[in-house]
């Protein structure tokens, strides 16, 4: 049984099978999935993905490539779409100063708001940062977001800076890099870090785990990323599994 924390399945490139391939998915031991919205289009195709498939959840927020999109009635509809039951997060929300596709300012500003949306919906956020790890820790603790807590998606900072946001309430998500042989940083970090707050995700179709790195991801390859940390931690991949998804569950507040 695997929780795959984070997860695009409203992306085009799964347009042409992705009702057959969630399917075989849950067939093979993929127990839960989290859609997490990026755009302002994606924060309808999540819930609607959470409705049609019960083993899907929803998490609503702006990437910060879009934050010169955001506005209050942007917040508004992510504040009515998330009296739905099947919505568990705020997020993705962040910095991403790698494309900087928005200004820094209004990603700023907009994660800022996000997190504050959050705390107000009493919701657990997932958060994006790229090559902003000064800000995105600044604003994490100036935003007392440790008081919702959530996942720090797609974890690239040190392991000292994976210690730090332990204590900022917020889980670690490790997803296929960490089987890259480029990976000594990630693995350092899945040393450090306890496997109770450690959690698997694919980003899917992004970041596809060796042997199918550049290819299209999906959540059946998560088999690699768990074997991968169950070599690091010294124990079996069956431990992984269970383990990173009681710990979904709880964040999520799915138990």
């Amino acid at each position: 049984m695997i929780f795959d924390t984070h997860a695009h399945y409203d992306d085009e490139r799964f347009d042409e099978d992705r009702d057959a391939l969630l399917n075989e998915l849950h067939q093979k031991g993929i127990s839960y999935i989290l859609n997490a919205s990026a755009s302002l289009e994606s924060l309808n195709s999540s819930i609607e993905l959470s409705e049609k498939y019960d083993f899907i959840y929803a998490a609503l927020g702006i990437h910060p490539h879009y934050a010169d999109k955001v506005d209050e009635s942007v917040l508004d509809k992510i504040r009515v779409l998330s009296k739905n039951k099947r919505v568990v997060a705020i997020g993705e929300i962040g910095l991403d100063y790698y494309y900087d596709n928005s200004p820094r300012e209004l990603q700023r500003y907009w994660f800022e708001r996000q997190i504050e949306l959050a705390k107000e919906l009493c919701l657990p956020i997932i958060i994006h940062d790229r090559d902003a790890h000064e800000d995105t820790i600044s604003i994490i603790k100036k935003t007392n977001a440790e008081q919702v807590g959530g996942v720090f998606h797609c974890f690239s900072g040190s392991a000292q800076m994976a210690i730090d946001m332990l204590r900022c309430n917020l889980y670690i998500a490790i997803g296929g890099p960490v089987t890259f042989k480029n990976a000594r940083k990630t693995i350092e970090v899945v040393k450090a870090i306890p496997l109770d707050k450690l959690l698997v995700e694919t980003d899917c179709p992004y970041l596809a785990p060796e042997p199918y790195r550049g290819k299209r991801n999906n959540s059946g390859y998560l088999v690699h990323t768990i074997q991968k940390i169950a070599e690091i931690k010294g124990v079996s991949e069956a431990e992984v599994a269970e383990t990173t998804l009681m710990n979904a569950k709880k964040v999520f507040k799915l138990i």
